[in-house]
């Protein structure tokens, strides 16, 4: 099989997600940069890649994939390595559960209303940092509660809940609120605490 192709930018918290899945499956790929954001607005070219306009996007052999959450899974199933989803039907709808989760709640909250509110805007919106921090200690909650015995998020296997969580807690521990309010969750801290030091956040 040929070497699978990720477009977008190294910032976004959903490309690292993907780049973290081929990352810990041991699948070398290329990144092709794709900026949003830019003031020209998104490439035309891209729109073939992603009908909205958004990122990531993947391609591998011809097949085409948008959405991180797809992408991760088929990086998961197309690919040799340590399975990144639980066998067990409960243990991989919890798992699908908390990226559900973090895609509905977590990431604007705390990427969005907290870090780069505080780290982008002057002044910051005090007051959009302080609803999305209390949506923030709700979804550290919700990712405390279901932890089985283990070192992740689902016990002893790591899985693609891991990896979502992960990209996304990085960018929420760029600010002092967000460093302040994970250190309330002892699990999740003890967590973050190891799979920072994993080999694929540094990689990706």
């Amino acid at each position: 099989m040929g070497k699978p192709i990720v477009y977008g930018a190294d910032y976004s918290v959903y490309v690292r997600i993907v780049r973290l899945a081929l990352a810990e499956k041991g699948v070398d790929y290329d990144l092709v940069p794709v900026d949003v954001f830019a003031p020209e607005g998104v490439p035309p070219w891209y729109f073939e890649h992603h009908p909205f306009g958004r990122i990531p996007a993947f391609e591998h052999d011809g097949f085409r994939l948008f959405e991180a959450s797809a992408i991760a899974r088929y990086v998961d199933e197309a690919f040799a390595g340590p399975a990144l989803q639980p066998t067990d039907a409960r243990t991989r709808a919890t798992m699908n559960q908390i990226i559900g989760m973090l895609d509905a709640y977590g990431y604007r909250s705390m990427v969005w209303d907290v870090a780069v509110e505080r780290l982008e805007n002057t002044p910051p919106d005090e007051a959009l940092i302080a609803r999305g921090l209390r949506q923030a200690e709700t979804v550290l909650r919700v990712l405390t509660s279901p932890k089985a015995p283990g070192p992740w998020l689902l016990g002893d296997q790591l899985t693609l809940a891991d990896l979502h969580a992960a990209s996304i807690v990085a960018y929420f521990l760029k600010v002092a609120e967000g460093q302040t309010l994970l250190a309330e969750f002892p699990y999740i801290q003890a967590w973050w605490d190891l799979i920072a030091k994993r080999p694929s956040l540094a990689a990706a």
